[in-house]
């Protein structure tokens, strides 16, 4: 039974037990269950109660959120497009993973076509059917994103931002950037604070 003198993160976690068990995710997630690991598991966390409790339920609703979001995206009906869809085509997938992981490479189309095993026409045509744009701008486009996310929450230098997201020159960055945002990266960082 739970102990009713429990308040903040404790009566949060008892929540987030029974929300879990709750019905929507079994229909999020599919039919599951009710022994099912995942679930069985946050059940007991919550009643146990015990030290780190707080951080394997963070950390498992950080695994059913991966699990209903590859749900999600196996579900999308053929013909959409978008990052998602991307994720449901083996060798995109791929190189999507490889755009993410070393943003700072120089990358060709014929480099991330040689590492997915797929030409460079191929990929192209696959990776502009399947997320809307060819490759490297969608590599431009990751770029300009951290770019805005290392403005906004790090006090790294300009050059230092630069080189974070992939550029050799702080210049080569802030004309990216302007033509990205309209705006120079020091005005935004200073407009978005």
């Amino acid at each position: 039974m739970p102990d009713d003198r429990r308040v903040g993160p404790a009566r949060q976690t008892e929540a987030l037990g029974k929300y879990v068990l709750s019905s929507p995710w079994n229909k999020m997630c599919g039919t599951i269950p009710s022994g099912h690991w995942p679930f069985q598991y946050a059940a007991e966390e919550v009643s146990a109660g015990r030290p780190g409790s707080e951080t394997v339920l963070a950390m498992l609703s950080e695994l059913l959120f991966v699990e209903a979001v590859r749900r999600y995206a196996e579900a999308l009906p053929d013909g959409q497009t978008g990052w998602l869809a991307g994720l449901r085509e083996p060798y995109v997938a791929r190189a999507l993973a490889l755009l993410h992981r070393d943003i700072t490479r120089r990358w060709t189309v014929d480099d991330l076509g040689r590492e997915v095993g797929l030409s460079r026409s191929a990929l192209a045509d696959r990776f502009i059917r399947l997320i809307g744009v060819p490759p490297m701008h969608y590599l431009a486009s990751w770029r300009m994103q951290v770019a805005t996310e290392k403005l906004r929450n790090t006090s790294a230098s300009l050059a230092q931002v630069a080189e974070m997201v992939g550029y050799d020159s702080e210049a080569a960055f802030s004309r990216a950037f302007k033509k990205a945002f309209g705006a120079a990266p020091a005005t935004w960082r200073r407009s978005s604070s």
